[in-house]
């Protein structure tokens, strides 16, 4: 689930507090090209306000209608499809005759919604499952990949942040980089063992362990950026010793170029990384787009974490390439 669906559900809990009636509609299915992936959600009221989306509009117009009409999910849990045919696929805004399954839930206390928020807004990952027949709820931890599974008998859906973040220091731009970073769906650690840096840090996991102890029990997956931001080598190298070895999908530390060549020189003579290691370095840390403050700065990191996360390469300027190959070959031969 990412971050706009999440507050689809802040919205539905402040519907269901206001004492509307309300049908959530998850995407279980979708088959060639649709606008909104499995899993994402789209609420209704019952006087037709609607929060979320799955298409470009003309989906939500029909449940509007059907919502109005009193039509909508009126019997129980109920399972739809659009676009079946081409005709169907134009009407509803579906590209490329697209088709997507919709399970439509009418909402009660029994739906758990509130319970779910409290868990997601302690950073848990959680595992909702529906009962079709009856629209009972459960839900437990969630681990592992996220799962959308709809059978028979139940819809089984995960939600809470499903990319990690974990970076090594507590300063001003880590205030920055971890807030905007929530918003892209990242669950947020943030290591730092110096009594000078435990300011609160909203809606963040604070760990004060050593970084190399912190990274290690956190065991980055695919699904994990690991960036130092300390520049103190005490700590940096220490939490990039270790997220260098793992299936970290990013790992990125600030400084100058110089300042990077030394780190990797250190990182090679001192903790033994092989060069293929090294150069899943990504520093000096950040997208380069002239960034000078800390939220500046934040947001070229957040852009490089996205590309990467994404698969997009981002060419290097020759420039920057020359100036990086020289601060390397500086290094060595001091």
């Amino acid at each position: 689930m990412d971050n706009v669906d999440l507050d689809v559900l802040r919205q539905v809990s402040a519907w269901q507090g206001q004492g509307h009636a309300v049908v959530l509609g998850t995407v279980t299915r979708t088959w060639g090209s649709a606008p909104r992936p499995v899993g994402s959600v789209v609420a209704l009221r019952d006087d037709g306000q609607v929060a979320g989306s799955v298409s470009g509009g003309c989906i939500e117009d029909d449940l509007i209608a059907r919502m109005r009409d009193h039509a909508l999910a009126a019997g129980g849990v109920e399972v739809v499809r659009y676009g079946v045919s081409g005709d169907e696929a134009a009407r509803f805004g579906l590209p490329c005759g697209g088709t997507l399954e919709l399970v439509l839930e009418p909402l009660s206390g029994a739906s758990r919604i509130d319970e779910l928020l409290t868990a997601l807004d302690d950073g848990r990952r959680m595992r909702r499952e529906l009962q079709l027949a009856s629209g009972s709820v459960s839900l437990a931890p969630a681990d592992g990949a996220d799962l959308v599974l709809l059978d028979e008998a139940r819809l089984v859906t995960t939600h809470g942040p499903h990319w990690r973040l974990f970076i090594v220091g507590a300063g001003q731009m880590t205030r920055y980089l971890a807030s905007m970073a929530q918003a892209l769906d990242y669950q947020v650690i943030v290591c730092d063992p110096r009594d000078e840096y435990q300011a609160d840090l909203p809606g963040v996991r604070r760990t004060t362990a050593m970084p190399d102890d912190a990274v290690q029990a956190l065991v980055p997956d695919a699904h994990t950026a690991v960036i130092a931001l300390t520049h103190d080598p005490k700590l940096d190298d220490l939490a990039l010793m270790e997220a260098l070895r793992s299936e970290a999908f990013y790992v990125g530390a600030i400084g100058s170029r110089a300042n990077q060549a030394r780190r990797r020189q250190r990182l090679a003579e001192h903790f033994g990384l092989a060069d293929a290691q090294l150069d899943r370095l990504h520093g000096p840390v950040g997208l380069k787009n002239g960034a000078r403050t800390p939220p500046e700065i934040a947001v070229a990191i957040l852009a490089e974490l996205t590309a990467v996360r994404y698969g997009w390469r981002i060419p290097e300027p020759v420039f920057e390439r020359r100036d990086r190959q020289a601060a390397v070959a500086g290094c060595r031969a001091a």
